[in-house]
């Protein structure tokens, strides 16, 4: 991947919204959003079932709550580092954050956004 894929990624993230049907995302938008939620990434599973929309977001969710887990263990271990350590542990916390927040305003919006470079890791296992 180079740099100008990565910008693109980051600056514009590529938007899937017409995968799926206007009722689907209107019914389920607020599950969806609820689903961005790191620990409640299988909300959307049990309570919109069948709703490619939701399952989108659930994807999505689970994606960002292993993002939250791998960031906390690498900010724990940069943290160590003596005085600039903590500051950049502070920013590696921050991108989990960063994640939920982009998911969930455009979940809201009822837009399909994956994340910046690694939301097409559950496709990768497909």
């Amino acid at each position: 991947m180079n740099f100008e894929n990565l910008k693109e990624q980051f600056t514009n993230p590529p938007e899937v919204t017409d995968m799926f049907t206007a009722e689907d995302i209107e019914s389920n938008k607020i599950v969806a959003a609820l689903g961005t939620v790191p620990i409640l990434f299988w909300l959307p599973l049990v309570a919109a079932k069948g709703s490619a929309f939701g399952t989108f977001y659930a994807n999505q969710g689970l994606i960002l709550l292993i993002l939250g887990a791998v960031s906390g263990f690498v900010g724990g271990i940069v943290g160590l580092i003596p005085f600039v350590g903590w500051l950049l542990s502070t920013v590696i916390g921050l991108v989990p954050t960063a994640g939920f927040l982009f998911l969930f305003i455009n979940a809201i919006q009822g837009k399909a956004r994956r994340l910046p470079v690694v939301g097409e890791a559950i496709n990768a296992f497909k």
